[in-house]
């Protein structure tokens, strides 16, 4: 079976118009909303709502500036998915920083994505069966 991916996508004769408009564009807004959204401590659930939004966004500079479809549950799918993903990314990458940085007594970074209690750097150890 033989899955043409950027058919799959996008339904412009240019995968760089993808690319382009989803990915940059409003990958880009995405990221900057997501750091948005964890910069003033709001809850994550307020982002899927936000990129619903972006992704219609996205959806309408496909069809003004490239002639895309304006009205398609595919494209506008692909496309608000590209924003959660790269929202996500932006509020987690924040969010981490926002942590150790405020709570640094209590925090340290684990990765890139992740915090953890100051502390809790191993396992927890089970009874002594001895």
């Amino acid at each position: 079976m033989d899955i043409d991916l950027p058919a799959l996508l996008s339904e412009e004769d240019s995968f760089g118009v993808f690319l382009l408009v989803t990915v940059v564009l409003g990958g880009g807004a995405a990221w900057l909303a997501g750091r948005a959204i964890a910069g003033t401590w709001r809850p994550w659930w307020h982002l899927p709502l936000y990129m619903l939004i972006l992704g219609a966004w996205v959806r309408f500079i496909h069809f003004a500036l490239f002639g895309g479809t304006l009205v398609s549950l595919r494209f506008y799918a692909v496309d608000t998915i590209v924003c959660l993903i790269l929202g996500a990314l932006g509020f987690r990458l924040t969010r981490a920083a926002q942590m150790t940085r405020q709570y640094a007594w209590i925090y340290a970074r684990r990765g890139l994505f992740g915090w953890r209690r100051l502390g809790e750097d191993e396992a927890p150890q089970g009874r002594d069966s001895g």
